[in-house]
């Protein structure tokens, strides 16, 4: 791969910043002078740390571990807090009303159409006590799953904690997704119950929910029960039997409710994740994981306390909306929950939203930045956000430019972009920025404290100075579990390459200032000439152009020469597409990256493939662009966009492909 440029140091933060920061708190306190001194001995110590964190987090259990981990099974399947007892509905809820806080906000929810909730901690109580007492009254019992098909509203949140406040296992699910989609998640884990909307808003339009979960549920015998929530109001068709109404399941007789007292290996939630190929993966996390690490990320990374409202555009069905209910109230913080589209009625709608709302921690994908930088500069400085202090991204690796542009515009240049990068089997990350370390575009201050993190080689050395393999070297509270009812396919998709370790299937670089990088996902890699290439070094030069707004890059396979380079470019809304702008950005990668890593195409897409979330699936794109099955396509957010990239599939064997748009 090429070498990583870092790019000049564009934030240090102030003596406030570090005098106010968690991280700087935790530090002090346990007599520990430096970032890299804080890694060191909690990689030497894990004990140590996973102990202190909890109870610097505040994580409330009803009857204390016998000891922190327990590794008798192996790394793979290491269990944390052995002998206690906890649920974490305590840490999120109970705790903050003993301590008086009952009338701070916990969430607040924004509609497509601008309306708007707020709850505070004492009101989300009785809400989630209800409730939860009446999914008792429908005879749903411990260790049950629970299907949630809904968008980001109060009453998703709701069902998330009354689920685990009686120790029912909760399923997001994308609030996109057809019938199939739905349908193949609830069968896999055999859900007992269904709970949906009537329907949500998106760009202006409603959005059908009921009758995608009614086809769903034909084909899923074990759902005994359908509780719809009334989000836009309108007539849907009814199965007495079946279907109850949120609401009035609720407004019924309720009885005082106490959380169920479980193990922390309990299980929480499922959360399927979407390949290209293969049928979804089911994370199987525990109360003592998921929350536990979402907490702490936020606390450790973000700076997240009581006072900050944080707001992470996502889904339900993506790790970042359970991860950002569950990790902010946790921390006696508020959550934000949007439903609709960001860039509508207008391209202010995020900014209107962090502004209005006092947004003080905000997260984004690195896509949504540059689909929201075709806006220019206006929407953002139109709304003075002052309450915001801390930028986030996650999703895929930056570009320089987009990273700039969030920087200097949304944070005017004063405020730290965490980037922070790990998975949905990971319950967070496993690299992030804070706000004690020098700030290098798309660059991570290094792991999160506890995850033992390394860059290995072929031969599983750690190294530094080259690309290797993002891998894990000890287990942490948040791993996943397993995948629901397949340990075979967890042990062999991270488990697998080196003994005793997790391999994460990222690329990554440790620089000589000791700040990280990542460059892509090593089954994207791109193999050239004998040179392994990053998409994203690619992508990097091709959005830095002014023409161009997204990029995608792969490798197609070749007879002669292996792989060959195929990019796809996205270009702004006033650029026509011509020959001698291709011949134009081919000339710019190939000064860039050297005439031998040159593409051997590129073409002009009206969109890329993206998740809600707008991550691009770039082994998507090749897949469909190769003509092989495409697997599990239900995560898409424009599944249109796939028609287009099929149009410019090369023949066979040809090594050659059509000019393009």
């Amino acid at each position: 791969m090429q070498s990583v440029t870092t790019g000049e140091v564009i934030w240090r933060p102030s003596p406030e910043t570090i005098s106010r920061s968690r991280l700087a708190g935790f530090m002090e306190r346990h007599g520990v002078k430096s970032y890299p001194e804080l890694l060191k001995r909690a990689e030497l110590d894990p004990n140590w740390f996973w102990d202190a964190a909890v109870r610097d987090i505040g994580i409330r259990f009803d009857r204390p571990y016998q000891s922190v981990v327990d590794l008798s099974r192996g790394p793979q399947w290491a269990q944390f807090w052995p002998g206690a007892e906890m649920n974490i509905v305590a840490s999120c809820i109970d705790q903050h009303l003993a301590r008086g806080a009952g009338d701070r906000p916990a969430l607040i929810f924004e509609g497509e159409p601008g309306d708007r909730r707020r709850v505070t901690y004492s009101e989300l109580n009785w809400e989630v006590g209800r409730f939860a007492s009446a999914l008792q009254r429908l005879g749903l019992t411990r260790g049950e799953r629970v299907g949630i098909f809904m968008p980001m509203t109060i009453e998703t949140a709701i069902a998330i904690l009354a689920c685990a406040k009686i120790g029912l296992v909760f399923i997001p699910l994308f609030s996109g997704f057809g019938a199939g989609a739905v349908a193949a998640r609830l069968q896999d884990c055999e859900a007992r119950a269904l709970i949906c909307a009537d329907g949500y808003f998106r760009r202006g339009q409603m959005v059908a929910m009921k009758e995608i979960a009614d086809r769903a549920l034909l084909q899923c015998p074990s759902v005994k029960h359908l509780i719809m929530c009334r989000r836009v109001r309108r007539e849907v068709p009814w199965m007495p039997e079946r279907d109850r109404l949120f609401d009035l399941l609720m407004d019924e007789e309720t009885v005082a409710l106490a959380n169920s007292s479980l193990s922390p290996q309990s299980p929480l939630m499922i959360l399927y994740t979407s390949g290209t190929t293969g049928t979804p993966k089911g994370a199987y996390h525990v109360h003592g994981g998921f929350p536990v690490k979402a907490a702490l990320d936020l606390a450790h990374a973000f700076d997240m306390g009581e006072a900050d409202v944080l707001f992470w555009y996502s889904d339900i069905g993506w790790m970042m909306g359970p991860w950002m209910i569950l990790g902010a109230l946790a921390l006696g913080g508020c959550a934000v929950l949007y439903e609709g589209a960001p860039d509508h009625p207008g391209p202010d709608r995020i900014w209107s939203i962090c502004d209005q709302l006092g947004v003080s921690i905000l997260g984004v994908s690195p896509t949504l930045v540059r689909a929201l930088m075709a806006h220019g500069t206006a929407p953002v400085h139109s709304h003075p956000m002052t309450a915001l202090r801390v930028l986030g991204g996650t999703g895929e690796p930056w570009n320089p430019a987009p990273f700039k542009w969030f920087f200097e515009h949304v944070g005017r240049s004063q405020l730290p972009v965490i980037n922070y990068s790990g998975g949905t089997e990971i319950s967070g990350g496993i690299l992030a920025g804070n706000v004690l370390s020098p700030l290098r575009p798309c660059s991570f201050a290094g792991p999160l404290p506890g995850m033992a993190a390394a860059v290995l080689n072929d031969q599983g050395q750690s190294v530094r100075g080259e690309v290797g393999e993002l891998s894990i070297l000890q287990p942490w509270p948040g791993m996943t579990q397993g995948f629901w009812r397949d340990p075979d396919r967890y042990l062999e998709t991270y488990w697998s390459r080196f003994p005793g370790v997790w391999v994460h299937g990222d690329w990554a670089y440790v620089a000589d200032d000791g700040l990280w990088y990542l460059l892509g996902r090593s089954d994207d890699t791109i193999k050239l000439a004998g040179k392994r290439l990053g998409p994203a070094e690619v992508e990097s030069v091709l959005v830095a152009q002014p023409e161009v707004l997204e990029a995608a890059a792969i490798g197609v396979p070749d007879p002669i020469k292996g792989e060959v380079l195929v990019c796809f470019c996205v270009l702004k809304t006033d650029v026509i597409a011509t020959d001698g702008l291709r011949r134009g950005l081919v000339s710019a990668l190939s000064d860039s990256l050297g005439k031998a890593l040159a593409p051997s195409a590129l073409h002009f897409l009206d969109e890329l493939p993206r998740t809600r979330n707008a991550k691009i699936l770039r082994r998507l794109i090749k897949a469909v662009y190769l003509g092989l099955e495409p697997g599990d396509v239900s995560a898409l957010d424009n599944p249109g966009s796939l028609a287009g990239i099929g149009a410019l599939a090369p023949e066979a064997g040809s090594g050659s492909t059509a000019p393009g748009r």
